[in-house]
């Protein structure tokens, strides 16, 4: 840890996250393992993901009824069914390649299928950007498009260190969390950030732990919890400029959670 020279994200709060997260976690990840119900086609922990990932961003589709569309051939509308397949696809993506700035692109590409226009899949924003609430209130705002690429170079520096770099199993859990809460605040797509950066955040641990992650079912815990994630994602601040990266504890320490 001492040896790693970042430069967006942070070791800050490492001693204080290392004191807040169970001994035995490891113990658990070791336990994790594919479904049953999973075949040569089909990922059942795949599906998971994919539907919670999406719940959390208001689509409302069950994970039964997903897993009936996949596994069995159940046909529904294709508005209740397309942007979950897409997602589901971007998850299978990852699995097959390494993670870096282009493949994480593509994988925006795949999940924004149904979400935006062609040129805009894969494709970093080029306006303003910020959060609305349901009652129509700014949430948070992003940081400039001129901004956003000098961040944006930071990150991927400091994803390539992470990624080269001899990490414990908690040291790589808490980078996970460190990535897919940066990512959000970034907000480098015109939509699709959270379904990106909780993909990420899987596909670094992967990297780091091997395919155990992915069965990892940590967008439930976020959609079981729904009311911290937000809050935990709202405490750093309202403006990118002016976020507390001191406050973020309560939001690193929700994936070990999910074990």
């Amino acid at each position: 840890m001492k040896s790693l020279s970042l430069k967006i994200l942070s070791t800050n709060l490492w001693k204080e996250y290392a004191e807040n997260i169970e001994a035995n976690l490891f113990h658990k990840f070791e336990s994790l393992k594919e479904s049953e119900l999973s075949t040569e086609n089909f990922f059942f922990y795949v599906s998971v993901s994919a539907v919670f990932s999406s719940k959390i961003e208001g689509e409302g589709i069950d994970l039964d009824s997903f897993l009936k569309h996949k596994k069995l051939g159940v046909s529904y509308q294709h508005d209740y069914t397309r942007k979950i397949d897409d997602l589901y696809e971007a998850y299978v993506f990852a699995q097959n390649h390494s993670l870096t700035e282009k493949t994480l692109a593509e994988v925006h590409r795949h999940l924004s299928k149904n979400l935006l226009h062609t040129s805009k899949q894969g494709v970093y924003r080029s306006g303003n950007m910020f959060v609305m609430t349901a009652d129509g209130k700014i949430e948070y705002v992003a940081p400039s498009p001129y901004v956003l690429k000098f961040e944006l170079s930071d990150f991927f520096e400091d994803l390539n260190a992470l990624l080269n770099a001899d990490l414990s199993f908690e040291q790589s859990l808490f980078f996970a969390s460190q990535l897919h809460l940066i990512l959000v605040k970034i907000h480098p797509f015109e939509d699709g950030n959270g379904r990106t950066a909780r993909l990420l955040e899987k596909w670094f641990l992967a990297e780091k732990l091997g395919e155990k992650a992915w069965f990892l079912q940590s967008e439930k815990t976020y959609y079981d919890n729904q009311n911290g994630y937000y809050a935990a994602l709202r405490a750093l601040g309202l403006e990118y400029e002016t976020l507390d990266y001191s406050r973020a504890l309560p939001f690193l320490t929700l994936l070990p959670k999910s074990l």
